[in-house]
């Protein structure tokens, strides 16, 4: 299991392409369900897809969604494209690279704390229709949050506060720092490191604890998209398995799974990679964003939470994608039991307009009657499917009908987070689909 077997990618030429050797090494362990094949091998017109998937990425890097992005498709576990476009940034420099580190934002609620919740609830640790205070204790206190599930929290449909700006706890009206919560300089009582020179008061937490747990709950149980618990499931986590959240994560999923540079705080590990960079923040770091989590609530939190803070590459989400997708089991191993991962990943609450399944997302409800410009992802996805999107510009999908895992990354947050193109242009569905659509043709030419 130890030994490595390389794949090898050729990459597309052309000047929006990683500027690359004519090869690219990508390592997975022996016996893994993701190995290297070919569009050729599923009768795929290549020329034709490439052109087509090369159109919309440049219409995107012309038009200031992203200076940069990847693609990565694999089909029954078998990479059939896998490409990078443009650069790191608009100035032209440093070409994407195929073993890039992305900042993940958000698609880090699947990713970091849902596989852990998963693994609690086959091991009887956490039960999602129990009120979730049996576990969150602080919430027994609270009137409007006593009796609301695990179910409800994770399918967005609990009536929860969909965000809280904590930074402003920590800024004057000046702008500046109040300094009994950060400082420039680390001492014993500010050793939570958010970025380079700054330090967090190392209790801060508990203050971004206090507010979430007194926040408003809306009395109409609706869907409503809600980030808070992710703030606090790493600390349950912590409580229940008695590892610290991240080293959880790393000894029970990513190492095992054979995801080589993966997990939080990448800036700390020394990766040969390069780290994609974000945003040039004008409120906070009053710099350029690179190697730290872009999201201000998890960088208040030392970069490691559950609403944000992972980094990977797109080879990384590929694998824990298809683990998934396999119903939990990867490479022999059964990391999640077939029946939670399916419950997980079903829609929830219908009935009330609710696409949701257990902390994924989910197609929209009658996604495929829906033209590319309304649906959401592309509309040719199975109504099994599932995935997540981050607010950085990454998106991560698995559809188990069609045996798919689609990865897109991209930094559409530089040089500002207003540039919106990538969602006006609609370009994560719009790749999506030309596979899809791709896929769909050689069926209907087959004899």
């Amino acid at each position: 299991m130890n030994k490595l077997f390389f794949i090898l990618f050729g990459l597309l030429s052309g000047i929006l392409v990683s500027q690359e050797p004519a090869t690219k090494t990508l390592l997975l362990p022996v016996g893994s369900s993701l190995q290297e094949s070919s569009l050729a091998h599923y009768g795929l017109d290549s020329l034709y897809i490439y052109r087509k998937v090369d159109s919309i990425v440049t219409t995107g890097i012309k038009n200031n969604a992203f200076p940069g992005a990847q693609v990565l498709i694999a089909k029954e576990g078998n990479i059939i494209f896998h490409e990078a476009y443009g650069f790191h940034t608009y100035d032209s420099i440093q070409p994407v690279a195929l073993n890039d580190i992305y900042d993940l934002a958000s698609v880090t609620k699947i990713l970091g704390p849902l596989p852990a919740i998963m693994k609690l609830v086959d091991e009887g640790k956490l039960d999602l229709d129990v009120p979730f205070s049996t576990y969150w204790k602080p919430w027994r206190r609270q009137k409007d949050k006593a009796t609301i599930t695990l179910r409800e929290i994770l399918a967005h449909q609990a009536g929860l506060q969909p965000y809280v700006v904590f930074l402003n706890e920590t800024l004057k009206n000046n702008g500046r720092f109040k300094k009994r919560f950060i400082r420039r300089k680390s001492s014993n009582r500010f050793s939570n490191e958010a970025f380079e020179g700054i330090y967090v008061k190392n209790r801060f937490h508990r203050k971004m604890y206090r507010i979430i747990n007194r926040s408003e709950v809306s009395a109409e149980k609706k869907y409503k998209y809600s980030g808070l618990t992710f703030l606090i499931f790493p600390e349950l986590i912590t409580q229940i398995t008695g590892v610290p959240y991240a080293d959880y994560m790393e000894h029970e999923f990513y190492k095992p799974l054979g995801m080589k540079t993966f997990g939080f705080l990448p800036s700390t590990k020394n990766f040969n990679n390069k780290i994609v960079p974000t945003e040039i923040d004008t409120i906070y770091r009053h710099t350029l964003t690179q190697g730290w989590v872009h999201d201000e609530n998890a960088s208040l939190l030392g970069g490691i939470s559950g609403n944000a803070g992972l980094f990977g590459t797109a080879n990384d989400l590929a694998i824990i994608m298809q683990m998934f997708m396999q119903n939990g089991r990867y490479a022999g191993k059964q990391y999640i039991s077939e029946n939670t991962l399916k419950e997980f990943t079903k829609v929830q609450y219908p009935g009330n307009d609710n696409r949701r399944g257990l902390g994924f997302d989910k197609p929209y409800l009658e996604n495929n009657t829906f033209k590319i410009a309304d649906a959401y992802p592309a509309p040719e996805v199975g109504a099994s499917s599932f995935g997540h999107s981050g607010f950085t510009g990454t998106f991560v999908w698995a559809d188990p009908e069609s045996k798919l895992v689609y990865i897109f990354l991209s930094n559409r947050v530089y040089p500002t987070r207003e540039n919106r193109n990538i969602y006006d242009l609609n370009i994560r569905s719009s790749i999506q689909q030309i596979f899809y659509q791709a896929f769909d043709n050689v069926k209907e030419h087959k004899p």
